[in-house]
């Protein structure tokens, strides 16, 4: 059973960039059939799908987002990264990293437990 497990801080300050990693066990980031995405959730608001990377690596962002996305992997540790830059008070979230059999969507094949990450102004 494949578990992902978020990392990074927990608070960052305005303008600078939010990095998070999200270490694999149980399963290879390079399995051709899944998608390896980050997901937020703001406070009192839905899940949002943030961007994936594929087996292949194949990167795809969401386009409200893509200006300040960066998703990344290293697949010697079975992990990948998401950086969002230039950040505000309003990407104030629990972010999460999750499998996916599909992207741009916010159903989960497994989904991790997520980190809170506090944007200060």
């Amino acid at each position: 059973q494949v578990q992902l497990q978020e990392s990074g801080p927990g608070l960052v300050k305005s303008s600078q960039t939010l990095s998070l990693t999200c270490t694999v066990s149980g399963g290879s980031i390079t399995t051709d059939y899944y998608y390896w995405s980050w997901i937020r959730q703001p406070p009192g608001k839905g899940l949002e799908w943030m961007g994936a990377i594929n087996g292949a690596g194949s990167i795809y962002y969401s386009p409200s987002l893509k200006s300040r996305t960066s998703i990344s992997r290293d697949t010697s540790k079975n992990q990948f990264s998401l950086q969002l830059s230039s950040v505000t008070p309003e990407d104030t979230a629990v972010y999460y990293c999750a499998r996916q059999e599909a992207i741009a969507t916010i159903r989960y094949d497994s989904l991790g437990q997520g980190t809170q990450v506090t944007v200060s102004s």
